[in-house]
């Protein structure tokens, strides 16, 4: 059929501005008339016209609510503006890792390559008509749009008076695998619906040993467990976990995407994560059961991990340190070396002192993972990771979950070649850890969220914490105050970032008090929630000394936490007893 293309006036709506990771609102804000169409526009106006006309997009994400609309009306638009074909995963599904690669790695039948891709998520927010939607765009290199793009979105979002539309396109069929050819005033316009897990899996089997994992999984010494927690991981998880590694089906567990994911908040840490915690022996009783060996779960996009040993939790702090210290021994895509690495700079320092002890560059950079892109397609980084469960190598420029899950199985297997048969002991996670610890010393770590804050009082709350940085002594005064046998205060700033690579300087990236001790305080202001501000508040302890590495984190850390709350005045400015989410 031949569609027409119309112009819809519009006006401009306030608050689109993207955070870190896109726009994340709730799904009545997306509904509201031409909400959706105004950003989507606006991102093809900030975008160069060979980008839009005539090129290859990518457009899915992780299947939560509205998916399903957003991805028709988005198909109107491209066809309208211009854009030659749309590549969207089967039921709209391809997680934010997979996007990447699909960006990277996917040829055409007709030898096309997509120039970049709306993703529709809002991460490991909650989904379903009275939760969360997101989208956000990621550029040809696969990684999330650079501010100078999206701050040209937010200006067109401010300024925008009409939109392009193909009204008259039918609603293409999402869920069967094949291409819809259609004719506009610009030419030929194809939909083109693939398989969401084949470049991805086909991806993971060129990075890792399957062979040596598949043997770690078939060893009945060794048992799995993994967590989808119903987002988009579980469009994966039965393709490589059991057809291509030969797990157990019940090893899987919440591995049916669904759009509300399941009702559950799909943010894989310890609180949320309840089942897999249950299974791993952490939960508050007694099963009975004996728990896995190992263990990992993902939240909506699949971009985030956790990973559990049995009755073992690994902070995403000390996992990326240890994934980077054994990279190269036991997962073959590195086995010629780091390039370098890289963590947020809220990410405890346990990476920093690998990178030391292995010579190996190192970069502090902001929250959000595009700082890290710009690192890897300058050839500087090679693995890099943030607290925020997020853990990365250059295979692509998005965080990825199951990535970091069979990194983790691969550094088991490789500790294991010799244990697998025969009587010895197998080498655990928590072994695999502890003897880190004992290699680089221990980063006791915790993060407390104080989720939909009144944004003003939020503001409040930093501003004071600014002004308190212009006087080291006051600020070591109070803290002797609160507790006299924390070290002294050396310096405090707000953390700002000069980009190797294109000199851009990013700035007002966390508040940070940093001890004599190598201790650390950092708030920050989060921008991935959809309502309200969130405070993140990180407390770090520093310990060498081998006989102290063994303590309960809480113990170890209770005296700065105690002042943090006190210097921050927490309570007074948000009304808080507690944190929302502990981590």
């Amino acid at each position: 059929m031949v569609f027409k293309v119309s112009l819809v006036s519009t006006s401009p709506i306030d608050g689109q501005k993207p955070g870190t990771s896109g726009l994340r609102k709730k799904v009545k804000v997306f509904k509201q008339p031409n909400y959706l169409h105004n950003f989507v526009q606006s991102t093809f106006n900030a975008l160069t016209p060979e980008k839009v006309k005539g090129a290859t997009l990518v457009v899915s994400g992780d299947g939560r609510y509205y998916s399903n609309d957003a991805v028709q009306i988005i198909i109107k638009m491209a066809a309208a503006n211009g854009v030659r074909r749309v590549w969207v995963g089967k039921n709209t599904l391809l997680s934010t890792p997979a996007v990447s690669a699909v960006i990277r790695e996917r040829s055409g039948a007709d030898g096309s390559k997509a120039t970049g891709g709306f993703i529709l998520t809002a991460s490991h927010n909650p989904g379903g008509p009275t939760e969360d939607f997101g989208i956000k765009y990621n550029m040809e290199n696969g990684g999330p749009a650079p501010e100078s793009i999206t701050d040209k979105i937010y200006e067109n979002t401010k300024t925008i008076k009409e939109y392009p539309i193909a009204e008259d396109l039918p609603i293409v069929d999402i869920s069967a695998i094949g291409i819809t050819s259609f004719e506009g005033p610009e030419g030929k316009f194809d939909v083109e619906v693939f398989d969401s897990a084949d470049d991805y899996v086909k991806l993971m089997k060129s990075i890792f040993d399957f062979e040596s994992i598949r043997k770690l999984l078939s060893s009945p010494k060794f048992s799995f467990c993994y967590d989808a927690m119903h987002g988009v991981a579980g469009a994966y998880a039965h393709r490589i976990f059991v057809e291509e590694l030969g797990a157990q089906e019940n090893s899987l567990l919440n591995c049916v995407p669904k759009e509300d994911f399941g009702g559950g908040h799909p943010d894989p840490n310890l609180t949320y994560a309840k089942e897999l915690v249950e299974r791993m022996g952490l939960g508050k009783s007694d099963t009975g059961v004996e728990p896995p060996e190992f263990g990992a779960a993902a939240d909506g996009d699949a971009d985030r991990n956790m990973i559990l040993g049995k009755r073992f939790f690994v902070t995403p702090s000390d996992s990326v340190a240890i994934i980077a210290a054994n990279a190269i021994g036991a997962i073959p895509y590195f086995s010629s070396g780091l390039k370098g690495v890289a963590r947020s700079m809220p990410t405890s320092a346990a990476l920093d002192v690998v990178a030391k002890s292995l010579n190996l560059k190192f970069f502090e950079v902001p929250t959000g993972w595009k700082f890290f892109g710009n690192l890897m397609d300058a050839g500087m980084c090679s693995v890099c990771g943030e607290e925020s469960f997020g853990t990365g190598s250059d295979h692509i420029r998005e965080k990825d979950g199951i990535w970091a899950v069979l990194a983790w199985l691969s550094i088991l297997a490789h500790k294991n070649k010799e244990t697998l048969d025969g009587d010895a002991k197998l080498v655990t996670v928590e072994d695999i850890v502890r003897k880190h610890w004992a290699t680089y010393g221990r980063h006791y770590y915790t993060r407390y969220d104080y989720e939909n804050v009144d944004a003003g009082k939020a503001k409040e709350l930093m501003e004071h914490l600014v002004k308190l940085q212009s006087s080291i002594p006051e600020v070591n005064k109070i803290v002797k105050g609160i507790r006299s046998d924390v070290a002294n205060v050396s310096s405090a700033d707000e953390f700002e970032y000069k980009d190797p690579v294109d000199g851009s300087i990013s700035k007002h990236q966390g508040i940070r008090y940093l001890f004599e001790d190598g201790s650390r305080l950092v708030f920050r202001l989060s921008g991935t929630g959809s309502e309200g501000a969130t405070i993140r508040l990180y407390i770090e302890q520093y310990e060498k000394d081998a006989s102290k590495i063994g303590r309960e984190s809480h113990e170890a850390l209770s005296p700065l936490v105690d002042i943090a709350l006190k210097l921050s005045k927490m309570e007074e400015f948000t009304g808080r007893s507690s944190p929302t989410v502990i981590t």
